[in-house]
């Protein structure tokens, strides 16, 4: 019998490695700008077409490769950064496996331009499937510069597995917000499509986090500090109540390279506990330093994961530097009771000059009522009412009194009198049916076997829902316009999502139009949404469509369902009849008035025999 284990040939070996790093265009993204920031860039530009499909270049200033390097960086498991096993355990750059170039170029086309400072040529290889098209020198800019053209061309199977361009650039954006936060003292571009989507220049930590995710961050975070003899923590975290309901902004670094961590996460939700808003998830930006010896980080193809070595320590650290700084920042705000700013100009004033009092000229002899008669000629008349202060009309008592035959004749309505005015005033023989509210969260309704409970924001959601459902698939959304448009600054992510699923909102009645790189201008709303802000309609409508998990639901129906959820009637609110009684007729018009939107019930009833049982009699 022949031996049936064999070497796999290089090219498939690449692909192998390849499926492992790279996933989709961000994951390549990801390596070719870390190795762009290992290389000592300090000005790195992003280019992509097609959501990184077509074309993905990355840009760089950094130190350039020599002829043999730029060979070499294309072989497998090559890197400047390893020579020895203990090099593991002291690492403070990005890549390291030597693995990235060779994974793309196995399913790429790529074209590497790079060269170093010293050299008057630099070098230029094209690679198709990891095979060497050509290499020749020619003049070009000092750095490197690659180009991967039609990622998985060779592999159909996993171009299929893509999701649709929209999908890939928000995950293309959330890989280049990491790196950006990570180094704020680089200077990015990313151009997506010719349009600069991203413009960061050189600046601090907390300039970077306003310019990535918006002007109104500003107000929203408190900064993080932390020094120990394990570790070094520093970075932002965000006001509770400017928490969201998903959690795409929190970031962990951990000697700058971005990991995900849920032990270390629940250190930190653990500092916000019992000041955070249920179900939503807060804003952080930490970074820490620890020594390299002290963690492991080769234990995932991305590097995205770390062991380390007293974990129990670093939980504690963390979740006391956060929950310190929730109380002097945020809860407690400190105060100098030394010095109030306010009156700093009563502590140290300015020489003033010698002050001149005022003179006021007057006449003490003039009076007003004096018209020149002699007093022994004057003559006064009093009113009779003064005269008699303590006279009170006989008899006052009466003018309130209504007597019997008057109150017969109000009462009475004579059939000569029946107009249509004493129509209107007359009440009706059947009054209207009373429901009553109990906690303004439930109305109850009397029917003949019993009463029905109805959870109002449940059967609110669920009119809500059925009517932008039928809105959606008539595409035709009533709006009403905005006296005053109102801007709202979304996040890149944001933004491109709105672009994704813009003929949606446009048939719920949302009107909008971009305006700027990251800005829309909202010219009309639902005309079913009263009373609320139109920014924060739209932001709370994004949050809870990305937090939808549900995979059965198409997308009108995650938008139909988050607008439904945000622009319903709240428990605690309070209700008249009449709108107690147009609520519940709306209900019952539904296709499915007993089923709330998440599938629990919205009416509850409790027959005559049920509260007969419960008092122990029977009816």
């Amino acid at each position: 019998m022949s031996d049936i284990i064999q070497l796999l040939p290089d090219s498939v070996a690449n692909q192998i490695a390849a499926g492992e790093v790279v996933q989709r265009p961000a994951s390549a993204i990801k390596e070719l700008m870390e190795n762009a920031i290992d290389a000592g860039a300090d000005h790195i530009k992003l280019i992509i077409k097609d959501a990184g499909k077509t074309l993905i270049q990355v840009i760089d200033n950094g130190c350039g490769m020599s002829v043999t390097d730029a060979r070499l960086c294309f072989e497998r498991h090559a890197t400047s950064k390893i020579r020895k096993a203990e090099d593991l355990f002291a690492i403070r750059t990005m890549g390291f496996r030597g693995e990235a170039m060779a994974s793309i170029a196995a399913i790429a086309h790529v074209e590497l331009r790079t060269k170093r400072v010293e050299d008057e040529l630099g070098t230029v290889i094209e690679i198709e499937g990891s095979e060497v098209i050509q290499q020749y020198p020619d003049q070009v800019s000092n750095g490197t510069s690659i180009q991967v053209k039609n990622l998985f061309y060779n592999i159909p199977a996993r171009r299929n597995f893509l999701k649709s361009n929209a999908v890939e650039l928000r995950h293309i954006i959330d890989e280049f917000q990491r790196i950006a936060l990570a180094h704020p003292g680089i200077f990015f571009s990313f151009h997506n499509e010719g349009n600069e989507l991203f413009h960061l220049p050189k600046e601090s930590l907390k300039q970077r986090i306003v310019h990535l995710f918006g002007n109104n961050y500003n107000q929203r975070l408190v900064p993080v500090e932390e020094t120990t003899s394990i570790l070094n923590i520093k970075g932002f975290i965000g006001k509770p109540e400017f928490a969201k309901k998903t959690r795409g902004e929190q970031f962990f670094f951990v000697n700058n390279r971005f990991i995900k961590d849920p032990y270390l996460n629940h250190a930190v939700m653990n500092a916000y506990e019992e000041i955070l808003p249920a179900d939503t998830y807060p804003l952080y930006v930490l970074f820490i330093d620890i020594d390299p010896s002290k963690i492991d980080i080769n234990v995932h193809p991305t590097k995205t994961e770390i062991k380390y070595e007293d974990d129990k320590a670093i939980y504690a650290i963390l979740r006391s530097a956060v929950k310190r700084s929730l109380g002097r920042f945020n809860i407690a705000p400190s105060l100098d009771f030394e010095q109030e700013t306010g009156f700093d100009s009563l502590i140290t004033p300015k020489p003033l000059e010698e002050i001149q009092v005022p003179t006021i000229n007057f006449n003490p002899n003039f009076n007003p009522f004096d018209d020149g008669t002699p007093k022994s000629n004057r003559s006064y008349s009093y009113p009779e009412r003064l005269e008699k202060k303590n006279s009170i009309p006989q008899n006052w008592d009466t003018l309130y009194q209504i007597t019997e035959t008057e109150e017969a004749e109000q009462l009475t309505l004579h059939p000569a009198e029946s107009s249509s005015e004493s129509a209107i005033i007359q009440p009706s023989d059947q009054p209207k049916k009373q429901f009553f509210q109990i906690h303004n969260r439930y109305i109850v309704s009397q029917i003949h076997s019993g009463f029905m409970l109805i959870d109002q924001q449940a059967a609110h959601e669920r009119i809500l829902f059925e009517q932008f459902q039928q809105q959606l698939q008539q595409n035709q959304g009533v709006s009403q316009q905005s006296l005053f448009p109102q801007t709202i600054d979304l996040a890149a992510a944001d933004f491109a999502l709105v672009q994704d699923i813009l003929p949606e909102i446009t048939a719920l009645g949302f009107q909008l139009r971009p305006f700027g790189k990251t800005t829309y201008i909202v010219d009309g709303i639902p005309a079913d949404l009263e009373k609320i802000n139109e920014g924060q309609i739209i932001e709370r409508l994004l949050e809870d469509f990305k937090n939808q998990s549900d995979l059965k639901l198409s997308k009108r129906e995650k938008l139909a369902k988050s607008l439904a959820k945000n622009a319903s009637i709240k428990q605690g609110a309070k209700l008249d009849n009449e709108e107690m009684a147009d609520l519940i007729d709306r209900l019952f018009a539904c296709e499915s008035p007993n089923i709330s939107l998440s599938g629990k019930p919205v009416i509850i009833t409790i027959t005559l025999q049920e509260l007969a049982e419960r008092f122990g009699k029977g009816l």
